[in-house]
């Protein structure tokens, strides 16, 4: 799986890898694995705080929250960024190992529905997308939302996923298909986030999901309802943030253990002003209300 490491790191990852918060010369190198949705930010966030405490080096890897989470109970990393909470299994797993892992809510993301720009649907409901994407769901077919897709001839639903280890796969599957639900066979199942939206972006029969932060212009954005009725909610920054967007989730970080030294001064700095700023500037919700500039 492509590993995705930090600029401000870089020349450090492979001395450090491993070793979690140790000296690596005269830096410390922290390890931080997991999410893809929380990649971009964590790169972000360890590229500033390397100008703000540069004896201090964030290395920071991708390859989904169950990655990450592994690592951490492994004891390879010191943070492990999850856009899902720890399962009953992670935390029992993780206790085995003498690790108690800390949460940390780090910010809140709009999990949006992606549809290809020739797609006129406009709005959709919870019910609708389980039934295209629930086991034993029987839309499989544009013409049952009654819609005719240009460029889709096959009139077939096109249904892109994320692969099993990633939070998100793990939290649509709980917000769209309940707890005990399981997904229908059939999807294509991506790496990453970005991977989803370039799919749907050239495939006219498609529907996707993933974080907000990877819409772009070339998809379009259905507003989604809790039921039929409801009030339709576009995913957007407030609306994760107030909860009104019925596919919104919190995103997290776990620390082995209270942290302390600099990875309690690290954990401070992305919940104070200054880290929540920088969340909200790559188009997530922050944890907490922030004024930035």
């Amino acid at each position: 799986m492509k590993r995705i490491v930090s600029v401000a790191a870089l020349c450090l990852f492979a001395l450090a890898c491993g070793r979690g918060a140790e000296g690596g010369g005269s830096r410390l190198v922290i390890q931080n694995k997991g999410s893809d949705t929380l990649v971009n930010v964590a790169q972000a966030w360890a590229e500033e705080y390397s100008k703000i405490n540069p004896n201090v080096a964030i290395a920071v890897t991708g390859g989904g929250s169950g990655t990450g989470i592994s690592a951490m109970i492994n004891g390879t990393v010191d943070i492990a960024n999850a856009s899902r909470k720890m399962k009953p299994s992670e935390i029992k797993a993780a206790e085995a190992n003498g690790i108690e892992p800390i949460e940390f809510v780090v910010g809140y993301d709009a999990l949006a529905v992606f549809l290809h720009p020739n797609n006129p649907i406009d709005s959709m409901t919870l019910a609708q997308l389980g039934g295209i994407y629930g086991e034993g769901g029987t839309i499989d077919r544009w013409d049952q939302l009654g819609v005719a897709v240009p460029g889709c001839p096959s009139g077939e639903i096109v249904r892109v996923s994320r692969q099993n280890n990633s939070g998100t796969f793990a939290y649509f599957r709980e917000a769209v298909l309940g707890r005990d639900g399981e997904y229908k066979l059939g999807s294509r199942d991506m790496h990453g986030s970005k991977d989803v939206v370039d799919l749907v972006q050239h495939t006219p029969c498609a529907i996707g999901y993933s974080g907000l932060t990877y819409a772009t212009d070339q998809v379009k954005m259905p507003c989604v309802a809790r039921e039929e009725g409801a009030p339709c909610v576009t995913p957007s920054e407030q609306t994760a943030l107030d909860g009104s967007y019925p596919i919104a989730r919190p995103l997290f970080m776990y620390t082995r253990g209270q942290p302390e030294g600099a990875i309690k001064e690290y954990m401070d700095w992305i919940l104070s002003d200054e880290g929540q700023c920088i969340i909200m500037k790559k188009g997530y919700a922050p944890a907490k209300n922030v004024t930035c500039d």
